[in-house]
């Protein structure tokens, strides 16, 4: 699955939102536009992402390579990497199901 078509994922799943042209619909009626919500490439929306899935996660760094550990519920997902942000993304889509390579 492309890094686009997760994000589209995410967005339905976790954060709640619709998927619209060039948009997400967020539960209020507003929007953004999605290049705004890049969870895989930008650490904020990864955090955005990661706290609107749960509250129990760890991040540890090692020489430069990121580990993430992510639950919610019985789910567990786990990433890493050297991208801070596609981890997280890696990890919370495994936490909701999603089949990911890394």
């Amino acid at each position: 699955m492309t890094d686009e078509r997760l994000t589209d994922e995410l967005a339905v799943r976790v954060m709640g939102w619709r998927r619209a042209p060039d948009r997400f619909i967020k539960s209020n009626r507003s929007w953004i536009p999605c290049w705004r919500f890049q969870p895989f490439a930008e650490v904020a929306s990864a955090f955005e992402l990661l706290d609107r899935a749960t509250n129990r996660y760890t991040i540890t760094c090692k020489r430069g390579a990121f580990s993430v550990e992510v639950r919610a519920g019985r789910c567990l997902g786990r990433a890493s990497g050297d991208c801070l942000a596609r981890t997280i993304a890696l990890a919370v889509a495994q936490t909701v199901g999603l089949e990911v390579q890394q």
